[in-house]
């Protein structure tokens, strides 16, 4: 799968829904927060932190809240893509551009950079069990996964050995960009439903 290398570049390789990341694009570039592409995708970001994402997949366009836990989320639009593994990651999904309420999408994007000017941020548990994996799947793998029905379906078919290697190759540098970078190589290994062993392989 290509990444895009601009947020135009995202919009117009998803001709189907065009209309509606251009209308949610608009609503989230009337906020203080600073549009930037990240995992191929648009995302928003405030003092350096990643808030509001949007996507585009086959049934539905996205807004993700990277702390979406923390939102009141009174009128129960928002998803867990992963119930019992995702602790902060929300999406509210629409089906075509009249579902896209304007109003209602202002007022929890208000909520979610109110949130984060607060330094609220979701606690992960850290609680020791034999059934928990003794490594942390890097939060820009695990955004692509849960936005991604085929990385979520290939991702879930990987043994724990398997999937500590590819999370433990991706967070390892210390610099985003060389994590980005290595991101973009393990997304078509994960693709293929390969091991990380594949980025190696002769063709």
């Amino acid at each position: 799968m290509k990444y895009a290398t601009s947020i135009e570049d995202y919009i117009n390789s998803h001709l189907d829904r065009k209309e509606e990341l251009l209308k949610l694009r608009s609503l989230l570039l009337e906020t203080d927060l600073t549009e930037t592409l990240k995992w191929g995708m648009p995302t928003y970001v405030i003092n350096k932190r990643n808030i509001i994402g949007i996507g585009a997949f086959q049934n539905w366009s996205v807004l993700w809240f990277h702390d979406g836990a923390l939102l009141k989320d009174t009128h129960k639009v928002l998803v867990n893509a992963q119930e019992g593994k995702t602790k902060g990651l929300r999406q509210w999904r629409f089906k075509n551009f009249d579902e896209i309420d304007e109003r209602l999408i202002r007022q929890y994007v208000a909520e979610a950079i109110d949130n984060a000017e607060a330094g609220k941020k979701v606690i992960k548990n850290k609680k020791k069990s034999k059934t928990i994996p003794k490594f942390t799947i890097p939060e820009i793998l695990q955004s692509k996964i849960e936005v991604d029905d085929k990385l979520s379906v290939n991702w879930q078919k990987y043994t724990e050995r398997q999937k500590r290697d590819l999370a433990e190759y991706v967070s390892e540098p210390k610099r985003e960009l060389t994590r980005e970078k290595r991101l973009e190589k393990v997304i078509p290994i994960i693709y293929k439903g390969k091991p990380l062993a594949a980025i190696w392989a002769k063709t």
